[in-house]
């Protein structure tokens, strides 16, 4: 292997700058050349191929989103836009490619190794919804911004003797919610894996009203059926029930943006030069993430299709820490 490519798909992560960076300068160390494309799979269809250099790299580890930018791509979902995707890496000499992303990326990547081509993936995405990395790319940065805005909420909920509910990310996953939730000291987590109803939110609610609580903050995932929306038009119509004044706070895509933290940067680098040397050994096929706290492949074939489960320890904990 002389020549590899690299590229970030899906949702942008705090992180990604640092695996692109680590994927280029490892790749070069080995005296490889290095392609990156622009916009995904979009970019590769259209053959948004630069070479890359060390210089080309510099000063980006500390920023968030992607330099390589990202895109939806139906085209690619085809087998004519696999192909021509293929086509394009074969005028310009790759022999291997490095796909930075989550769960869609990750079936992109695999749809391409099935094809001859190899890939190797690195696991990226701040919902933590894949398998094959105990957490992934931008994880960590996502959730301490979550746990800044719950920390700030606490402060006028407490003032106006309110209660909050707080909307993460995540699809449909509640990682980040019940993490966030625990690490917040919420009232209460919501989460798509285990079902709660606006009625027992209410009832909970109320009971830490009557505790004598000063403020409530409730975290909630946004992939859950009783999402903010949901418990918003819920408490719209039963005022009375909760005890608190409430209102909702949808963090959005603001859990996204800023800087990668340190974290995510040690994390980043240590997937991206761990997928080039993936290659190097010949491995490819595999997704590189982090298990038991050690660098590890887990085939695409295992990652595609599939969700990491919620820890059913966690969620007892947060219950229990609710009180």
């Amino acid at each position: 292997m002389k020549t590899i490519a690299v590229l970030t798909s899906g949702g942008d992560a705090p992180g990604m700058n640092a695996a692109i960076r680590a994927v280029t300068r490892s790749a070069l160390a080995l005296g490889w050349q290095v392609y990156r494309i622009r916009h995904g799979y979009a970019g590769l269809i259209e053959g948004a191929l630069e070479a890359f250099t060390a210089r080309s790299v510099g000063g980006i580890i500390q920023q968030g989103g992607t330099v390589l930018g990202s895109a939806r791509c139906p085209a690619f979902m085809t087998e004519a836009g696999r192909r021509q995707a293929l086509r394009q890496l074969a005028q310009h000499g790759v022999d291997g490619l490095v796909v930075i992303g989550g769960n869609g990326s990750q079936a992109g990547a695999q749809a391409l190794d099935a094809m001859g081509f190899p890939v190797v993936g690195v696991a990226s995405t701040i919902d933590n919804d894949l398998v094959g990395s105990d957490v992934t790319i931008g994880v960590d940065t996502a959730l301490n911004i979550a746990l800044e805005a719950i920390d700030r909420l606490k402060i006028t909920a407490s003032s106006h003797n309110r209660a909050f509910l707080v909307e993460v990310m995540g699809r449909k996953c509640g990682y980040l919610a019940l993490m966030a939730g625990v690490a917040g000291g919420a009232e209460f987590v919501v989460i798509p894996e285990i079902e709660i109803t606006p009625e027992q939110i209410a009832r909970e609610l109320s009971e830490a009203y009557r505790r004598g609580k000063k403020h409530a903050i409730g975290v909630v995932a946004e992939g859950a059926r009783s999402n903010a929306a949901v418990l918003a038009a819920y408490f719209h119509e039963h005022k009375d029930e909760a005890g608190f004044d409430l209102r909702v706070t949808t963090l959005g895509h603001v859990q996204r943006g800023g800087a990668p933290t340190a974290y995510d940067r040690i994390l980043a680098s240590r997937l991206g030069a761990a997928a080039v040397a993936t290659l190097a050994r010949g491995e490819h096929g595999v997704v590189c993430g982090i298990i038991a706290s050690r660098l590890a492949t887990t085939p695409l074939t295992e990652v595609v299709d599939k969700q990491k489960p919620i820890s059913p320890e966690l969620f007892e904990l947060a219950r229990v820490l609710e009180q």
